[in-house]
């Protein structure tokens, strides 16, 4: 090694460049082959290693999220579920809602796509630079109850609170005690237009009440995700059963004479 490459290498680790020690070499040949002014080797340098830190960015963020999958908004088929506009969510995906620290409420029945959606939407969120946390309802009561247990609540409420978006996934599908209730109920009012939520629901709002065994508490959390959002409404079949039933173990439905 050169005293030249040795000073450089020194002034990066000193920068924390973590890339471009290793790629600076071939960056500096490739613009001396072909007799790129400074600063464009410059630029390419610099990209090199701001790129390699946004994708590691990207991982790390990726992992703390929780995903249970990756899924990207073109990976769902608008063609199965015609009735999810696209253009909504294109326009979701943009993350203006986030911005304006809006809600976003995905409602249906099991296996139409809304995990799916509520991932693709908190993956953009992230590459865009925003933290994200996903989380099952049904996992968020658990933690409530470890908290409460080793007297822990506060600080686990605090980091609940924390991501730019949270994500709460299968909202319906366990009926909450008082206590739980009370926990989302204290969730969604700190996060009240300080940060977003995503909701992915089996229950229409009218049925929320069966979800919370108290009315009250059911009309006063969708106060709050429902004063700043956006609601869409998925009607179809299952993915789930959609390859099953292309390969004949599941009966596809036969039209009636009216063609329903």
């Amino acid at each position: 090694m050169s005293l030249q490459s040795e000073r450089l290498l020194n002034h990066m680790q000193r920068l924390r460049l973590s890339h471009l020690p290793n790629c600076y070499e071939a960056i500096a040949e490739e613009a001396s082959a072909k007799d790129l002014p400074y600063l464009d080797f410059l630029e390419q340098a610099l990209e090199a290693e701001s790129q390699a830190k946004h994708t590691r960015n990207v991982r790390l963020k990726t992992q703390w999220a929780h995903f249970p999958y990756n899924k990207g908004l073109d990976q769902f088929d608008f063609d199965f579920q015609p009735s999810v506009d696209e253009r909504k969510l294109r326009e979701l995906a943009g993350l203006a809602f986030l911005e304006r620290k809006e809600n976003v409420l995905l409602l249906g029945p099991p296996g139409v796509g809304k995990t799916h959606l509520a991932i693709a939407l908190g993956t953009e969120a992230i590459v865009a630079g925003n933290t994200v946390y996903f989380v099952t309802v049904q996992d968020l009561v658990q933690q409530f109850q470890r908290a409460r247990d080793e007297n822990k609540l506060k600080e686990r409420m605090t980091l609940l609170v924390k991501p730019k978006l949270l994500i709460l996934d299968e909202m319906g599908y366990l009926a909450l005690d008082p206590f739980a209730a009370t926990c989302l109920f204290r969730l969604v009012s700190e996060r009240y237009e300080k940060g977003s939520i995503i909701v992915t629901s089996n229950k229409s709002y009218g049925d929320w009440g069966t979800i919370f065994a108290d009315n009250v508490i059911a009309s006063a959390i969708l106060d709050r995700l429902l004063h700043h959002s956006t609601t869409i409404n998925i009607k179809g079949e299952s993915y789930r059963l959609k390859d099953k039933k292309k390969a004949g173990v599941i009966a596809a439905k036969t039209p009636n004479r009216e063609g329903a």
